[in-house]
């Protein structure tokens, strides 16, 4: 949950094209919480913050009586800059743009699914929680306005993400599954237990809408780049079906996406 705390606003603040600076943390604590585990926390969220470059500048502690709490609440704030006059939104997808991912979905939600409900699978399935800001930097120093679109695809998933961008650019997505990099230890949890991936929350991965002519060359770098080893094409933007997206499934057919309904997995960020 350090390490988490941490990335997320980190990751919120890169998908606008930002470059973070500094985050604020305040913590509720449960009276009874091992200090010992407070101290892994701490000690995560300043390995995280390192890692991405942030400095924790300032913040706040409440205790609150036993059993009022869920042992720890994390509250993070974050500021960066921006060295750029580029516009990067979810209303920024444009007919014929190119869809990249970084790598694998759904490793992060199984992860917790199987930590909160002690699952024991037959793999060790970890969370991809990653920082994205110096990801993110390397490609809008190298390829400025051809990035159109940044999201992370956390709650509700790849699914949820993209339908979010049709509907706020007016343009219809095409999704191919057989593109779709999917770990085969998530692929397998996922059947076993009835969870559909792309609905599976992330947190270490971007999904980038970028121009055509510049989306070979993107994917390259991405790969070349430690968050994004695993990255691959996995779809495109049309004029047809303003705000719809749609799966080109690995057996010919197509299949509407729309929004989660609900909470797929526990919800912890």
């Amino acid at each position: 949950i350090g390490d988490l705390a941490i990335n997320g606003t980190v990751n919120d603040l890169a998908m606008v094209g930002a470059r973070p600076l500094a985050v604020s943390v305040a913590f509720i604590l449960e009276e009874g919480l091992a200090l010992a585990d407070f101290k892994r926390i701490l000690e995560a969220m300043r390995s995280a913050a390192d890692l991405a470059g942030v400095r924790i500048v300032t913040g706040d502690t409440k205790v609150v009586p036993r059993g009022k709490g869920d042992k720890i609440f994390i509250t993070t704030s974050g500021i960066g800059v921006f060295a750029h006059a580029l516009e990067i939104g979810g209303g920024g997808a444009r007919a014929g743009d190119k869809l990249l991912i970084n790598g694998p979905i759904g490793d992060h939600g199984l992860a917790v699914l199987a930590g909160r409900e002690g699952l024991e699978l037959e793999t060790d399935i970890r969370s991809d929680s990653a920082p994205l800001n110096h990801l993110v930097g390397a490609l809008l120093d190298e390829f400025g306005d051809a990035v159109h679109v940044l999201r992370d695809p956390t709650r509700g998933g790849v699914a949820t993400t993209l339908k979010e961008i049709a509907r706020q650019s007016q343009v219809g997505i095409r999704l191919d599954e057989t593109a779709l990099p999917l770990n085969p230890a998530v692929a397998g949890a996922c059947a076993l237990l009835g969870l559909d991936p792309l609905y599976v929350a992330n947190e270490g991965k971007l999904l980038a809408l970028v121009a055509p002519a510049a989306a070979d060359a993107l994917l390259e770098r991405m790969r070349r780049h430690p968050q994004g080893q695993g990255a691959a094409l996995i779809g495109e933007v049309t004029a047809e079906s303003p705000g719809q997206v749609q799966l080109h499934t690995a057996i010919g057919g197509r299949r509407a996406i729309e929004m989660l309904a609900g909470e797929q997995l526990p919800r912890i960020c």
